[in-house]
């Protein structure tokens, strides 16, 4: 047993993930549970031999050093793999989630109209939000992938590390790698508004100097996309605004007010035949009653604005998961474990 044999196992049996812990039998997740392989478990150094032979000299010496590590990884004939190194009680432990040689288009993602919209915004900033695991980073891909085919823009994409690999067609892509390609994304960022950009992809907007930066290119006539590990639109607003001190706050609401195109919400659920899963989002466009509302930080007045803008493209994840249960997709359980306020989805029901 090699890395190659079950990195082609997961690949074989539609697993996102591959889990390789001591003493354990190698582990996929198939539709979003653990599933023990029939493969014998690996000992300590067995576990760390095989980890290390994917990985180069300055890999393992930067692992060494930082005891973390994030790469990615393409082998011959194979998907490629988002790799995580990292020590649990002593023992190198790895894993690796599987990322589509192929870029896959909007609507095959069962994403509503609107996201296309959002794409083809000339300017501003489009938010992709959601847990781990959700499927922000191939809806990000399948954005790019629209503008790239419709657009002749120059598209700078900061990702760390680079999972899916645009070819370039009516656009120029250039895709830089946290660490490989830049030290940070707040650096990437800085100097790519001096590349001269149309569209600036940032793989996920983790501190405060790389939310400013964002802020500031999206004000400047930039499309701006990014992702950041929040469950809904007025949490997300609430995380950028609370990230910056209290007394720049009333400018953020103001730039964010300004800038911000909208906020795509992402759910991935179990199908209800048992294979597969299915994407439920919640979609805020901001209208300019959204950004008054962001103007005066009356956040909680949000879920109102997008529950009565169904004609603008919004949609409350709840009625996401109702549309899903009603047609079949999704089992009552499921939908019923997601929603928001139980009451008003028995409501929506009705």
């Amino acid at each position: 047993m090699d890395l190659k044999y079950l990195l082609s196992l997961a690949v074989s049996r539609r697993a996102s993930d591959l889990h390789l812990t001591v003493n354990t039998p190698p582990v996929l997740r198939i539709d979003g549970s653990l599933v023990l392989t029939d493969q014998e478990p690996l000992s300590s150094d067995a576990l760390k031999k095989m980890i290390y032979s994917a990985l180069s000299d300055f890999q393992k010496e930067k692992f060494e050093k930082e005891r973390e590590l994030d790469f990615s990884l393409a082998l011959s004939g194979l998907d490629r793999f988002r790799v995580n190194v990292h020590i649990q009680r002593g023992s190198v432990e790895a894993a690796f989630r599987r990322i589509p040689l192929f870029v896959p288009q909007i609507e095959d993602l069962g994403l509503p109209s609107i996201v296309n919209e959002l794409a083809r915004r000339p300017n501003g900033l489009v938010l992709l939000t959601g847990p781990t695991g959700s499927g922000k980073t191939t809806t990000l891909a399948a954005m790019i992938d629209l503008i790239n085919t419709e657009r002749s823009a120059l598209i700078v994409s900061v990702e760390d590390p680079i999972e899916y690999i645009h070819q370039n067609k009516k656009s120029i892509i250039k895709q830089r790698e946290v660490f490989s390609d830049t030290n940070s994304f707040a650096d990437a960022l800085k100097r790519c508004l001096r590349q001269d950009p149309n569209v600036i992809v940032v793989g996920e907007m983790r501190d405060l100097e790389t939310i400013s930066t964002a802020l500031t290119a999206a004000e400047t006539g930039h499309l701006v996309l990014a992702t950041l590990h929040t469950p809904d639109a007025p949490q997300t607003i609430e995380r950028i605004i609370d990230v910056f001190p209290s007394h720049q706050q009333q400018q953020v609401k103001l730039q964010l007010s300004s800038c911000l195109q909208g906020v795509v919400s992402q759910l991935l659920l179990s199908r209800a035949e048992g294979e597969g899963r299915v994407l439920a989002t919640e979609i805020m466009v901001a209208t300019p009653g959204v950004r008054n509302l962001i103007r005066e930080q009356a956040i909680e007045q949000i879920p109102t604005a997008i529950q009565t803008g169904s004609q603008f493209g919004m949609r409350t994840m709840d009625r996401s998961l109702k549309d899903l249960y009603q047609a079949g997709v999704i089992t009552y359980e499921a939908a019923l474990s997601k929603v928001k306020s139980p009451e008003e989805f028995k409501h929506l029901l009705k």
